[in-house]
């Protein structure tokens, strides 16, 4: 028997040793201690015990005799006010997964010190990783609460106007902030089952035999499924290539594939129960590399061969304008795998729901994309899966795929039992689709001038064991590889290649980090064979108004590239180890795709609901909603609800991706405000109860292979330039980003997303890497390389717009992704500045941050 407090509460447990933190979760149901991790490495999990802070994945119950144990729940109500509204105050709270375990960290600090320094604030939270927000925010937060208790000052509780670019707190960062927004895994159902995948031993094998005769002798155990008992075992995301489960016989395409499932009565033995599954393989050689998967002789991974797909995107003539250039550079370029690394692992709970139909609770980036995988799967109509979305801990692309969204659908449909399925950290690194690795070569050519004639590349992406997002991806690093510049002679050859590696899919940037690297880079080369300073250069030759892009589409009044390399000017000037890089990201899909956001606006019971399919990964959707809303529409915050995603309720708004769900779904919002507006004009909202207003916008573009003279591709870009400034001992010290996105909703959060992907890309260019021997994944959480508080330098944002706005959506334009990809090639121009040393692979190596790679 063990016993201790847990929130001023005594306690006494008479059971198996366990986790602290499977003990406050599962046994007392304390779930604002999240579960990140369970390595000790990423903080969700915080608590105090004893007064220190202890993350509670990692002593057992026996090591906490007669301890006192703090938790999000246990703060006073004072501290409980303070934090939260500091903390929504600053916009520090976006997907809001890390941010309990962030204020058990600052209640740590501040129990003992209330007058802390920004430093003493940084070490304060090293233990505690952020993947959205840069850290900058949460240091505000904390310094603020701290003068909230030294002074003792009072809350304010008012409730601000929803309206744009006014301070407006998030409307999810209080629960979030107190643990109280329920993510999946928090959900709790009498006579829930617990599920997960045996997945393949090895990247490429057949599968010959599974036996399940220990496994089922286990008390716990209640079923293995096959792909036997899948109606339609290949689902996919846009390709329809990915097996729910690699039949026996079958063989399997990377150790990510699922081979069976196995169902426990308890999630404790389930780990247990699955290691008695024995199956026998035959080992078969893997392709592990593009080279490989090219060769003459190379199995084929998919019946089609190993080439998922083929771009080519062509503007003038590029090999005759090279020929006749004064200046010229080739550079060939490599980027590795990276991990999103998003706070909150894959989990999803599904349960029977009607006749023969299924409700699945998941954190996705698209419940209807899940639907329809779903529906595919199960062979039911779409109207017998209904999937709703909790909160999602972070995606950054991660989340686009099915990862456990299926197969607990699956068994909650076999079983007709609630059932929940959960990866492990480890799990997650080894079966989810990550960033691209590319290989990159490119030459670029100008004039005497400087005036850029040329842009020839050739881009490679591995994609490894399924599309996913393989063909988009290389599609956006095609045309986005000439950069916000002026280049009329333009050619791009990608290939997608198929390999027996972890799947790549969707991340932030979607392929356009990767060739923004090498472009630039070759850009700054150019300028040194010219003898040109590298602003002016690039400044140069920066798209205005009017241009035409090399997609052909004439760049819109509100391209605002020279705006932000305007923005960003003193800043490079102010250091010879200083390093500048440009950037541009497109708004929505495009290319001629369906694109549609879409909303609802229902009156209810006095209420304005606002309903959505828009997910929210924490880039606050449903607060932009609110606040475009309350521009068109006059409404107080108290007249508004936003719902959460549902395919029962909330129309299809498309997947959030492509940083397009401030535009589009913001746009539909402005439409449906727009008819309750006039509806308002003659009514009370009482008077208009049970009325819906429905707003839709689809996006107007043109397909690459369009031969209209001038075809558009996308609806709005916008643009970046970053300054990395590097400290005389070569580390960093300071980053200055001025951004183009339009017009500004929410201050905070714009702000807050800006350091968030600054903080990604340092860490794209200088740490982090994924590394995979003989197609096994030997990558840690713990390894990955993310930044830490006290790594991340100073982060100053500039917000700009072009000479106009987009009429579109009040002239919104996307950030998520755009913030994220100037920064690595402006670490490398910054150490080439600072040792001459020109670096062409990441993570950058041979820095105050990695050092040389060794021989072998």
């Amino acid at each position: 028997m063990y016993a201790f407090k847990v929130n001023g509460n005594s306690i006494t447990f008479d059971g198996q040793d366990k986790k602290l933190l499977r003990f406050l979760r599962e046994d007392l149901n304390l779930t604002g201690t999240k579960d990140g991790c369970s390595e000790g490495v990423c903080g969700t999990c915080t608590v105090l015990v004893d007064g220190k802070k202890t993350k509670a994945c990692l002593p057992t119950l026996s090591k906490l005799e007669g301890k006192s144990i703090i938790t999000i729940e246990g703060l006073s109500q004072r501290e409980k006010d303070v934090y939260s509204y500091c903390f929504a105050e600053a916009g520090a709270v976006q997907c809001g997964y890390c941010t309990p375990g962030m204020i058990m960290s600052a209640k740590s600090l501040l129990d003992e010190e209330l007058n802390p320094t920004l430093d003493m604030v940084r070490k304060a939270i090293k233990g505690n990783i952020c993947r959205c927000t840069g850290y900058k925010k949460i240091e505000e937060a904390i310094l603020k609460a701290a003068e909230y208790f030294r002074e003792d000052l009072p809350v304010v509780t008012d409730m601000q106007e929803p309206q744009l670019d006014k301070r407006y707190r998030r409307i999810d960062a209080i629960p979030k902030a107190l643990g109280k927004g329920l993510y999946t895994d928090d959900i709790r159902i009498e006579g829930m089952l617990y599920a997960k995948a045996l997945r393949s031993a090895f990247p490429r094998a057949r599968v010959v035999k599974i036996e399940t005769e220990k496994a089922e002798k286990h008390p716990d155990f209640v079923r293995m499924v096959t792909s036997l008992e899948v109606p339609e075992n290949v689902i996919g995301h846009l390709v329809y290539d990915w097996d729910v489960l690699i039949p026996v016989g079958g063989i399997t395409r990377y150790t990510g594939d699922a081979l069976c499932l196995v169902v426990s009565r308890n999630s404790e033995t389930l780990d247990e129960i699955a290691s008695l599954i024995d199956v026998s393989y035959e080992v078969l050689k893997p392709v592990l590399t593009m080279e490989e998967a090219l060769a003459d002789d190379a199995p084929p991974i998919h019946e089609k061969g190993n080439i998922l797909t083929v771009e080519h995107i062509l503007r003038g003539d590029a090999d005759k304008a090279i020929r006749e250039s004064k200046h010229v550079v080739k550079r060939h370029y490599s980027t590795p795998y990276t991990e999103h690394a998003f706070m909150e692992p894959e989990c999803a709970v599904a349960l029977p729901e009607g006749e023969d139909g299924v409700l699945i609770h998941t954190s996705s980036q698209s419940i209807y994309d899940e639907r329809d995988e779903i529906s595919r799967m199960l062979k039911l109509p779409p109207e017998k899966v209904h999937c709703h979305s909790m909160l999602v801990g972070g995606g950054f692309g991660g989340k686009e795929d099915m990862s456990v969204q299926h197969h607990a659908a699956l068994l909650a449909w076999l079983l007709k039992k609630p059932v929940k399925v959960k990866l492990s950290r480890q799990e997650s690194l080894e079966v989810h689709p990550k960033r691209h690795p590319m290989e990159i070569d490119i030459t670029t050519a100008c004039d005497e001038h400087g005036r850029i004639t040329a842009m020839k590349a050739e881009i490679m992406a591995n994609t490894g064991a399924y599309a996913s997002l393989g063909g988009p991806v290389l599609q956006r690093a095609c045309t986005h590889a000439s950069g916000p510049y002026n280049f009329q002679n333009f050619e791009v050859i990608g290939k997608a290649i198929y390999t027996n590696q972890v799947p790549a899919g969707a991340y932030r940037g979607f392929g356009v980090t990767q060739s923004c690297f090498a472009a630039e880079s070759n850009m700054n080369l150019l300028a040194d064979e010219v003898g040109m300073d590298y602003w002016e250069f690039k400044r140069l030759n920066a798209l205005k108004p009017g241009d035409v892009m090399p997609n052909g589409q004439i760049a819109q009044p509100d391209t605002g590239i020279i705006e932000c390399m305007e923005a960003v000017k003193e800043a490079y000037d102010s250091s010879k180890r200083a390093g500048l890089a440009c950037s541009f990201k497109n708004s929505g899909i495009g290319v001629g795709v369906p694109d549609t956001g879409r909303c609802i606006l229902s009156v209810e019971k006095g209420k304005v609901h606002i309903r959505t399919s828009a997910a929210c990964m924490g880039q606050g959707i449903a607060t932009v909603c609110i606040q475009m809303l309350g521009e068109t529409c006059p409404l107080d915050s108290t007249d508004i609800i936003v719902e959460d995603p549902d395919t029962r309720r909330t129309p299809d708004s498309g997947t959030s991706t492509a940083s397009r769900q401030t535009f589009f779904t913001g746009e539909a919002v402005r439409r449906a405000g727009l008819q309750l507006k006039e509806a308002l004009k003659s009514a009370t909202l009482e008077e208009l109860e049970g009325e819906e207003y429905f707003g839709e916008y689809t996006s107007i573009t043109d397909p690459l292979s369009s031969t209209k003279k001038n075809p558009v591709s996308h609806v709005t870009y916008s643009y970046s330039a970053q300054v990395v400034i590097l400290d005389e001992l070569g580390k960093l010290e300071k980053v200055v980003a001025a951004c183009d996105v339009g017009q500004v909703v929410n201050r905070q959060a714009l702000t807050g997303q800006i350091e968030g992907g600054v903080t990604m890309g340092l860490g794209y260019g200088l740490t982090e890497d994924f590394p995979i021997e003989g197609g096994q994944v030997k990558a840690k959480y713990g390894t990955l390389g993310l930044l830490r508080s006290t790594e991340v330098p100073d982060i100053e944002v500039k917000l700009v717009q072009g000479p106009k706005k987009n009429p579109l959506a009040y002239g919104v334009k996307g950030i998520g992704e755009l913030s994220s990809i100037p920064a690595a090639p402006a670490c490398q121009h910054a150490y080439h500045r600072f040792d001459g040393n020109f670096r062409t692979s990441l993570p950058l190596q041979d820095t105050a941050y990695k050092k040389p790679k060794k021989s072998r």
